[in-house]
């Protein structure tokens, strides 16, 4: 399954993430987490020093490395200087698995242990000073889409993005390469702004959204989001002992974290395994074609000096099916 979670900056969005992927290792899944915010504290959130989440290795800095290893034996792809962060796979693409080892995780992956288990974390890279007023954040992301681009996910595997925060994740398709979004919704008014700009656009492309209700302290706070968000709000979770805890750098084991809490990342879960059964490889690869050739007329061709709508191999389906890695 490949699950985002998004709000808006304060909500609580990279805490519900980390929470979700811990209970995620306890039950022994296998996880590949992918801090895709623009401010980078997943990996904070899971345990990591701040020298070691500042040392992750920043996947936009192997962007030359992940596009050419995808790109592999191709031959509608003429180099991996022509690949666009919307590319879509083809016949001799290499394609990506959550359990496997490949050279993209090696550059851009490290395991983080937990105290039920060890999951990959990668992360696109902190929005630096260079970058002010020369770039925007969403170029930062394109690793991250072009690799969900190219990985096919079975039933129990998670993928979990922790994305930028408010709206901006509609800057690019990458909002519609998951199988669940969980919004993390506040219960104010602002907390709610961003549920109503993503039901829409959820809307328009078929993407599955439920709403987690964050920070909710009694009876008020959940009439007012069951008011607002209706029938899409799944839990809500509400002060937490062990999440104040972890903010100190202090975590106790995750067994010990509050029992309607663990109730509600199961619910999280149950609803995300429940998506798998509406999962349909046809239109996420319509989507993905959708999008390259958008950006294709946009500005990648004007960019790479190529017509990137060659790079779309008509009779393609990414599928479980599919090899891991085609013949080169």
């Amino acid at each position: 399954m490949k699950i985002a979670f998004v709000g808006k900056g304060g909500s609580g969005k990279t805490t519900l993430s980390s929470l979700f992927i811990r209970h995620l290792a306890a039950n022994e899944a296998p996880v590949v987490a992918v801090d895709a915010d623009i401010n980078q504290h997943l990996g904070a959130a899971l345990g990591l020093s701040e020298a070691e989440a500042a040392a992750l290795p920043a996947m936009g800095a192997h962007l030359p490395l992940i596009k050419e290893y995808l790109r592999g034996s191709n031959p509608r792809i003429v180099s991996a200087d022509t690949m666009i962060k919307t590319t879509p796979p083809g016949e001799g693409s290499r394609l990506l698995r959550v359990r496997e080892d490949n050279p993209v995780y090696e550059a851009c992956a490290r395991p983080v242990p937990l105290d039920d288990g060890d999951v990959r974390l990668m992360a696109t890279g902190p929005f630096t000073e260079a970058d002010l007023g020369v770039s925007c954040y969403h170029s930062k992301v394109g690793a991250v889409e072009l690799c969900l681009n190219h990985l096919v996910d079975g039933a129990d595997e998670y993928v979990v993005v922790d994305m930028t925060a408010g709206s901006d994740s509609f800057a690019s398709g990458l909002f519609t390469r998951f199988d669940m979004t969980f919004l993390v919704a506040e219960p104010t008014r602002k907390g709610v702004s961003v549920y109503r700009q993503y039901k829409e656009y959820a809307r328009d492309f078929g993407v599955a959204l439920k709403v987690v209700g964050n920070k909710v302290q009694g009876r008020d706070d959940l009439d007012f989001l069951r008011e607002e968000v209706g029938e899409d709000l799944l839990v809500t979770v509400g002060h937490s002992d062990w999440v104040r805890a972890m903010e100190k750098g202090r975590p106790p084991r995750f067994e010990l974290l509050e029992a309607d809490n663990r109730m509600s990342l199961q619910a999280l879960q149950d609803a995300a395994d429940d998506s798998y059964a509406h999962r349909d490889w046809d239109r996420y690869t319509r989507q993905m074609v959708h999008f390259h050739l958008r950006n294709a007329e946009s500005w990648g061709n004007a960019k790479t000096g190529a017509d990137l709508a060659s790079q779309v191999d008509p009779g393609f389906v990414l599928s479980e099916g599919l090899s891991a890695v085609q013949p080169a």
